[in-house]
């Protein structure tokens, strides 16, 4: 159990750092002087200056406010500790969109204990929106108001929406299974990064299924989802915090029927 202190401390840190990687991110943000690197010798996996800056604020407010957590960043990866937690950073989950300037990247942030996720953020500094969930908290904030989060009660994989990232959703196995459950959905969209699972966790999309992510790619969003009523696991029902495929979604019943589709075709 967490106590109320060190839960209030562990939100505030976390507002903290989200307020620092947009301090860093935002100047940067379609500007056509933004340095980018390619990480893949084939293909296209960038890295932008935007990236590193992001969460080196980040790092900093943790070395002055939480200097004993433990640290796992996508680009300076990991920080030992000795308090039991680990802060699991991706300081802008969508960079392909970020370069492309849009509005659909994020800052990811989640505290982790030994079985996962405990507190998660998912920021759109661009947009100005900011989705909080763990620790008692499951809220939005954002320029035209905020609110409680909570996930839609749709039943039937024939009313529900599905989001993914990429339209092979991973290997040619996972993208086949991925399009079984979405030739039973009333309507399939792609390309919406760590947006997909704020929508979900506000109650404007039903599903998010996903294939090849890291650590850092899904803490962040399961710790907002679950707080706001959803289900997150892997393709078989187990935990998802460790990344790989994940299955999100809004409700126990329509994670279920996907789900049964998935385990079918994997």
């Amino acid at each position: 159990m967490v106590s109320s202190e060190l839960a209030n401390e562990l939100i505030s840190t976390a507002e903290a750092m989200a307020d620092a990687a947009r301090s860093a991110i935002l100047p940067l943000f379609r500007t056509s002087s933004l340095l980018t690197d390619n990480k893949l010798e084939t293909g296209y996996d960038p890295v932008t200056e935007a990236d590193r800056a992001a969460e080196c604020a980040m790092r900093d407010v943790l070395a002055k406010r939480r200097p004993s957590d433990a640290i796992l960043g996508e680009e300076y990866g990991q920080q030992d500790g000795d308090s039991g937690l680990t802060w699991v950073l991706d300081p802008i989950d969508g960079t392909r969109a970020f370069v492309s300037g849009t509005p659909t990247w994020g800052v990811l942030i989640a505290v982790s204990d030994a079985n996962g996720p405990i507190l998660g953020v998912v920021d759109q500094p661009y947009i100005g929106e900011r989705f909080v969930g763990g620790l008692g908290r499951a809220d939005w904030t954002g320029p035209h108001g905020g609110g409680p989060l909570g996930t839609k009660t749709t039943q039937d994989l024939k009313d529900a929406i599905l989001f993914t990232t990429f339209p092979e959703v991973g290997s040619p196995t996972e993208g086949a299974a991925f399009h079984k459950v979405a030739e039973q959905v009333k309507l399939v969209r792609y390309g919406m990064d760590c947006y997909a699972y704020a929508l979900l966790a506000a109650g404007q999309i039903d599903l998010v299924i996903e294939a090849g992510l890291n650590s850092y790619d899904i803490q962040g969003p399961i710790g907002v989802i679950v707080a706001a009523g959803g289900v997150v696991t892997d393709w078989q029902g187990g935990p998802a915090h460790n990344g790989g495929r994940a299955i999100a979604a809004a409700n126990k019943d329509i994670h279920a029927k996907a789900l049964a589709i998935l385990k079918r075709h994997v």
